[in-house]
């Protein structure tokens, strides 16, 4: 192509130096020759060739000016400084420069023919985006969806008055107020939210706008999670979870959590856990001097142990954190032994107990163990640490630990009485729990149930209409349990401030709409994704309260409030829970729920024992087969 654009900007140039149009024989030849001779060689010296031009971008057009001034200087010496007889000097001037406009618009032209073609030749139909946010991270987002064909970038949105009605990368830039009338003019499939920066308040103005429009809205994480490689292979989410939160996320006093835990050794009992892992790399982050993970998932604790060995190794050298030393450990909070010898070898100044079972059906069809796990399992990792002098203990809890109706929220707040009354004891060790909402995107959250169930065409199965429920995010839930060690003095029962409690069944709405789908029901019976509600499960809840008590006490930190709740002495719970202890021997499911009701005061079952091993038995013995 460079050959015959040779040629071309020969002939052009004696026509803008003569006025007409000559024929390149004789001695208009010997400028033909020239360029030939020198063009080729230069070019391919100084890497003109080497870009495959289709993907270049900028740095392409400044090569080919690098390559072009070079030749320029020996076309304008040898026809314009030296001269050759029969050719015009003006054309040593004026041919360089058209061969370099006829380059640059020759590669423009392939680049964009080509892309068309081989597009065309794909036979699909490429899905068109709107990128909100013209800023440096959706200019970057548009030059990467540009250089692929799985999608076609047709503008930008902006609340910049100052870029609307302007192009940038060839794109035009509209105002967010006309978004409605771009979707349906411009056939929009996607938008693209390219502004990480933005407060988690304007993102829910935005979304607010958008979420009517049945169009898929993705987002651009922060450039820290894409150098860090924290991301999905194309470096897009499909939503960030923060945006179903419906408020800001709340901020830790990381000054006050790095001075707490740097250089310590600390323990997280069921590390491998969506709690206790995050809470493992927000500990990781404070540079400890060891850090423990406790698990009896041996799967579980390999992830987060391989995570955090990684994490480890791209720090530099030199920092603090990079001197953090990992101990992997296999064992169960039930298993006494193992823990005392955990705790006697290393000496951990802080315990962080995350390890529980949490999802409220298994637990009720699985009381004992529910019990065993989440009770004794708490009382003796705390009496443990007790004896061992820990400076810190922490407990996980939930919101369901308040007025219970269901096993799991029951023990949970036994749990806490346990804490309550060994704390109400002369003790070296500071106990303290954490009471916070459902986590979005922990292991049984419906934020993935719903995204997965979203993916398959629906149904979305909801169990109530009326359902609510506080929620957080997975770094908010494990920086409140640091957060409130560094408060704590001793029996505290710490709650985080999460605003309004979410209806579930607009949640579900909202993931829907924001994947660019609609919901169907009577009004829209022609809609994608159908709501189907299937009842309450045992012992599950309308709603969920944070408080037994009212009047909460305000911290150090503006969203976090510390609970003032009442437990039974300690002499008088040990005598329950040896009850308990010999129910549970016995295999009685019915004895231990009832005891628990007895110690936990505002325990209501909401539904009759549904045990696995007692509703087999009575299965048996109704058909004769058990006697």
């Amino acid at each position: 192509m460079d050959l015959g654009l040779c040629i071309l900007a020969v002939w052009v140039a004696y026509f803008l130096r003569l006025s007409i149009w000559t024929p390149l024989y004789g001695d208009p030849f010997w400028a033909v020759a020239g360029a030939l001779a020198f063009a080729l060689p230069v070019f391919f010296a100084l890497g003109v060739y080497r870009p495959i031009f289709r993907h270049a971008d900028s740095t392409g057009v400044n090569q080919i000016l690098r390559a072009s001034l070079v030749y320029a200087l020996i076309y304008f010496a040898v026809f314009t400084v030296w001269s050759v007889p029969g050719v015009p000097r003006t054309v040593g001037i004026i041919q360089p420069v058209l061969l370099f406009v006829f380059m640059v618009m020759a590669r423009i032209g392939a680049r964009h023919l080509l892309g068309e073609l081989l597009d065309r030749g794909d036979g699909r139909v490429l899905q068109r985006v709107l990128i909100y946010g013209a800023g440096v991270s959706g200019r970057q987002l548009a030059a990467a969806i540009s250089s692929r064909r799985e999608m076609k970038v047709v503008g930008f949105l902006d609340d910049n008055r100052g870029l609307q009605g302007a192009t940038i990368a060839g794109f035009s830039v509209h105002s967010p107020d006309k978004v409605v009338e771009l979707v349906s003019k411009l056939a929009i499939d996607e938008v693209f939210l390219a502004i990480p920066s933005a407060t988690q308040q304007r993102r829910n103005e935005i979304l607010g706008k958008l979420r009517s429009l049945h169009v898929r809205i993705r987002t651009l994480p922060d450039i820290i999670d894409l150098a860090l490689g924290d991301l999905p292979n194309d470096g897009i989410t499909n939503l960030d979870i923060n945006d179903l939160l419906g408020r800001d996320v709340v901020t830790p006093d990381t000054n006050a959590m790095n001075a707490h835990l740097r250089g310590r050794t600390i323990l997280v009992t069921g590390a491998g856990g969506s709690i206790g892992s995050e809470l493992c790399r927000q500990i990781l982050s404070a540079a400890p001097g060891k850090l423990l993970l406790l698990d009896n998932s041996e799967y579980a604790l390999y992830a987060i142990h391989r995570e955090l060995e990684l994490a480890l190794a791209s720090l530099p050298g030199d920092n603090g954190a990079g001197r953090t030393e990992l101990v992997a450990l296999l064992g169960s909070v039930q298993d006494e032994q193992r823990v005392d010898e955990i705790i006697a070898c290393w000496r951990p100044t802080h315990v962080y107990h995350a390890a529980a079972y949490k999802h409220v059906p298994l637990v009720e069809h699985n009381p004992i163990q529910g019990v065993a796990n989440n009770v004794f399992g708490t009382q003796t990792v705390a009496r443990l640490c007790i004896r061992h002098e820990v400076s810190h203990f922490v407990l996980v809890s939930t919101d369901k630990a308040v007025r219970p109706t269901n096993v799991m929220g029951a023990t949970k707040r036994l749990a806490e009485m346990v804490l309550q009354a060994l704390a109400s004891e002369e003790s070296s060790t500071c106990l303290s729990m954490v009471r916070f909402g459902n986590v979005l995107g922990s292991s049984g959250s419906v934020v993935p149930l719903f995204r997965q169930q979203i993916l398959n065409g629906g149904p979305v199965t909801i169990t109530d209409e009326r359902i609510t429920r506080f929620f957080m995010t997975i770094p908010e839930a494990a920086q409140l349990v640091i957060q409130a060690g560094t408060m704590a003095s001793g029996g505290d029962v710490f709650v985080l401030d999460m605003g309004e409690p979410v209806k579930i069944v607009d949640l579900a709405r909202n993931m829907i709409e924001l994947s660019g789908l609609t919901v169907r029901d009577a009004s829209n019976p022609f809609g994608d994704i159908e709501l189907q509600f299937i009842g309450l499960r045992p012992g599950e809840k309308l709603y969920e309260e944070l408080l037994i008590e009212d009047a909460p006490m305000v911290t150090a930190h503006p969203r976090i409030r510390k609970a003032v709740e009442s437990f039974l002495p300690a002499t008088f719970l040990d005598e329950r829970l040896r009850e308990m202890r010999r129910a549970m021997d016995a295999g009685n499911p019915g004895a231990v729920r009832q005891i628990m009701c007895d110690t936990v005061g505002e325990y209501t079952p909401a539904a009759e024992l549904v045990d696995n091993i007692y509703i087999e038995r009575r299965s048996l013995v109704a058909v004769g087969a058990l006697g």
